[in-house]
């Protein structure tokens, strides 16, 4: 009885049974990694958190240029009325005269 030949397909390996753990190189591997990771998020958060008070900023500020702008347009109208009661209490319906 001839004894059978062995090929890549008979011969037993761990290769697929190791635990991540147990191979102390690639676990240090992924804690570098996962920390690395944890640096670039929080550099992306902070910039974030930066960007969102500009943000706000910004929006507060035109708030307050908005409110100034209708403030002045409402002191105008009421400037205006009291012109236009003026005139017609001192009793001038003329024309307007252009001079040359």
């Amino acid at each position: 009885m001839p004894i059978p030949l062995r090929g890549l397909r008979t011969i037993r390996t761990l290769a697929g049974k190791v635990d991540v753990v147990v191979v102390p190189h690639r676990a240090h591997l992924q804690i570098a990694c996962l920390e690395l990771e944890k640096a670039r998020r929080t550099t992306e958060r902070t910039s974030a958190f930066r960007r969102v008070a500009e943000l706000d900023a910004r929006l507060t500020e035109i708030e307050v240029e908005q409110a100034n702008l209708l403030q002045a347009l409402a002191d105008r109208k009421g400037k205006t009325a009291e012109v236009r009661m003026g005139r017609s209490v001192r009793g001038r319906a003329q024309p307007f005269k252009i001079r040359y």
